[in-house]
């Protein structure tokens, strides 16, 4: 019976080859991988940012915050009785930061100052929601999670 003996020039080869083999994997996998995006347009984003500081403070600054609600048929949005006569304009972001193409945007249509989205139109998933709106020429802000399962 022969044992194979390995001088220590083939070990540190082997070692190095290993180490290749690793790293030509690792690699292989990671161009494969998709990285979203939270906005295309970042840049221009980042410039209106102190818009939605001060739409935020707004939005802080009424007597309840706008309520998210869902159940296992339909997700109701609920505004603040300030906007109860009033007409909105504006839409609601369901940002998922699992998948970009799970994203939903959504204009704000209010009947009784309540609107609903049924939930076959969203992805199961942990949503950071987006609602940006405009009463009597002021623009409100609030972001919210919810989570679909």
């Amino acid at each position: 019976m022969s044992v194979l003996k390995m001088n220590w020039g083939a070990k540190i080869a082997l070692l190095y080859a290993g180490f290749v083999a690793l790293i030509v994997v690792l690699v292989a996998g990671s161009m494969r991988q998709d990285f979203d995006l939270v906005t295309p347009d970042y840049y221009g984003q980042e410039i209106k940012y102190q818009q939605v500081i001060d739409a935020g403070k707004n939005q802080a600054a009424l007597s309840s915050p706008v309520s998210i609600h869902a159940n296992e048929t339909v997700v109701t949005i609920e505004f603040p009785n300030e906007f109860a006569e009033k007409v909105l304009k504006g839409n609601i972001h369901f940002y998922s930061p699992v998948n970009a193409a799970w994203d939903k945007t959504v204009n704000i249509n209010t009947v009784n100052n309540a609107m609903t989205i049924q939930r076959s139109e969203l992805k199961t998933s942990n949503y950071t929601i987006k609602l940006d709106w405009e009463a009597d020429g002021k623009k409100y802000y609030q972001e919210t999670t919810l989570n679909l399962r």
